[in-house]
């Protein structure tokens, strides 16, 4: 009798946390991100794993591949998504944008001020439009679930001096990836954008190769950058490190409808947690900045506005040269101005 309650506790336990370790799951999806246990990614993918399979009651199962077991690089990675040898993919604007340019709308600088705008427009229709963009031009095949956030805001670091104001960037060589857009950001604010692969940068700031780069600080400390000279970060949010996360259309819409509401639930739930993640995980970062003896800078409003003005060029670059961009741009832009008004218009009833 004993052993019996014993065996029963365990299946119901199985069922909650994991439910496809109890029974054989009716469908599997197979989640990769190219990152580490370490990271936001990670974060999110445990939340929604844990959320789906309990939510179906183990119908579904949830594999998790972490690093590059099922593949390296965006466009790689998202064929795997297309031809449904992965189901799910995370990556960054600049890892899409291969494929979907338009997607690089999310490295525009200065269009979302704060976490509360930048996480109201992710969760809404935005994000719906980019989906039906995505959907349209990979033929059905790749299906954007959710945008969260993978390392917080991007600013502006280097190892020469404090950058205050635009004039401050003047002639600094910068790392960008190998993308136009981050190339033109840099160019209009004066600077030389000098593309370098990731895994090369620490020597490249040691070397002199490049003098600056655009991250957000959890990638600065946990790269150690400060090592190889990083010694001055300026605040000044240019841009929300937002990560796509992509699913198979195929396997999504062959799920009956109760099954693809838990895993869009599931989403829903990945987007929250990888919201929250950079925030707590920040707070140390920021700490050892400047314990190390980092330099951080907070721009003051009339210095935030003159970087902004100064990068205005890059949306009309943009909206010119990239397939879809004004869409996008206007997509973007009208969604702000409603989570703006929305927000202040709450704000507002909560200080009175």
């Amino acid at each position: 009798m004993i052993k019996a309650l014993l065996r029963a506790g365990l299946v119901v336990a199985a069922l909650v946390g994991y439910g496809s370790a109890a029974i054989a799951a009716d469908y599997t999806i197979r989640a990769t991100a190219n990152s580490n246990e370490n990271d936001e990614d990670y974060d999110g993918l445990i939340v929604f794993k844990n959320f789906v399979e309990s939510a179906s009651n183990g119908a579904i199962a949830v594999e998790l591949f972490i690093g590059t077991q099922l593949c390296s690089k965006g466009a790689e990675c998202l064929q795997g998504v297309a031809d449904g040898s992965i189901d799910v993919y995370i990556s960054t604007s600049g890892g899409a944008a291969g494929i979907f340019p338009y997607v690089q709308v999310l490295d525009l600088p200065y269009l979302m001020s704060d976490d509360r705008i930048a996480e109201h427009v992710l969760a809404g229709d935005f994000t719906r439009k980019v989906r039906e963009m995505a959907l349209a031009d990979s033929g059905d095949k790749i299906r954007l679930m959710t945008i969260g956030n993978t390392g917080g805001w991007r600013n502006f670091a280097n190892t020469k001096r404090r950058v205050q104001n635009p004039d401050d960037m003047e002639g600094l060589k910068i790392r960008t990836v190998v993308a136009d857009l981050p190339q033109e950001l840099v160019k209009a604010l004066g600077a030389s954008p000098t593309p370098i692969p990731w895994p090369e940068l620490f020597t490249s700031f040691q070397t002199g190769v490049v003098e600056g780069s655009k991250n957000g600080i959890t990638d600065i400390m946990g790269m150690k950058f400060p090592d190889a000279g990083l010694k001055y970060v300026t605040l000044d949010g240019h841009a929300y490190m937002g990560a796509l996360w992509w699913m198979s259309n195929d396997k999504f819409m062959a799920m009956p409808e109760e099954m693809r509401q838990v895993v869009v639930d599931g989403f829903a739930q990945l987007q929250q947690a990888t919201f929250a993640s950079p925030k707590r995980k920040s707070i140390q970062a920021y700490a050892d900045f400047v314990s190390g003896g980092g330099d951080l800078y907070v721009p003051t409003p009339a210095e935030k506005a003159a970087f902004k003005e100064a990068a205005s060029p890059v949306y009309d670059w943009f909206k010119g040269n990239v397939d879809g961009g004004e869409a996008v741009f206007d997509a973007l832009t009208s969604a702000v101005a409603a989570a703006e008004a929305d927000i202040n218009a709450g704000r507002a009833k909560d200080l009175n």
